[in-house]
C-alpha cells in the first residue's frame, strides 16, 4: 500500500477513535454487555468519514470484482449510499441495495430495496461486527432473494467472534477495514 493509500486509512482510523469510540456501560445488539462501544454512525454520517470509508471500500470491491453492495438497515444504509456515490466518481460504478429487517408490510412486500438483478455477485457491508449476526442475516436474506454474496466488509471488527461466525455461517470471506487491535494496539 502506497503512502497515498495509507493517508486516508490513517485519517479514518483517527475519526473512528475520536468520534465513534465510547466508554461506559453498554448493551450491544448481540445482547452482550460491554464497557466500550463503537457508534460508527458518528463517522458514516460525517462527510469526511463517509467519503474516506466509501473510497476504501470501493477500492476493495474493485479488487474483488464486485459491483453491487448492500447490507442490513440501518448500520449499512449510509455506507451503501456513500459507496454508490463514490464509486461513480471513481469510474467503477457500484449498485446498492438495503436489506430490511423484516419484509415490507405493504406495496411490494420486499426484503430488499434497490433494483439488483437476481444472480448478482454482491458485497455485504455493515458498520461494526461483534457477533456477526447482522451481516449473517443480510447474507442469508440475499441468498433467499437470489443474490450471490461473495465477500463481507465492516468498518470495525470488535474481534469478539464475529469474523469467525461470518466466515463459518455465511460461508464467505470477511474483510474489516479495521480490527479493534489495529485501532487500539496492545502496549508492547
Amino acid at each position: 500500500m502506497s503512502d497515498n493509500d495509507q493517508q486516508p486509512r490513517q485519517r479514518l482510523r483517527q475519526l473512528l477513535v475520536e468520534k465513534a469510540y465510547l466508554t461506559g456501560d453498554f448493551v450491544l445488539t448481540s445482547g452482550k454487555r460491554s464497557n466500550h462501544y463503537f457508534d460508527c454512525k458518528r463517522v458514516t454520517l460525517d462527510p469526511e468519514g463517509l467519503a474516506i470509508a466509501s473510497r476504501l471500500l470501493v477500492e476493495k470491491m474493485r479488487g474483488a470484482a464486485v459491483t453491487v453492495v448492500g447490507g442490513l438497515a440501518i448500520g449499512a444504509d449510509p455506507i451503501v449510499a456513500g459507496v454508490v456515490a463514490v464509486s461513480w466518481a471513481a469510474g467503477y460504478p457500484v449498485e446498492g441495495f438495503i436489506v430490511r429487517k423484516e419484509p415490507k408490510a405493504h406495496g411490494t412486500s420486499r426484503w430488499i430495496e434497490g433494483s439488483v438483478a437476481p444472480g448478482s455477485r454482491v458485497a455485504v457491508v455493515d458498520d461494526i461486527a461483534t457477533s456477526g449476526g447482522s451481516i449473517i442475516k443480510a447474507i442469508n436474506t440475499c441468498r433467499l432473494e437470489g443474490l450471490e454474496p461473495v465477500v463481507a466488509y465492516a468498518l470495525v471488527d470488535r474481534e469478539e467472534g464475529g469474523a469467525e461466525n461470518i466466515e463459518r455461517e455465511g460461508h464467505l470471506p470477511f474483510e474489516p477495514l479495521f480490527r479493534y487491535s489495529e485501532l487500539f494496539p496492545p502496549d508492547v
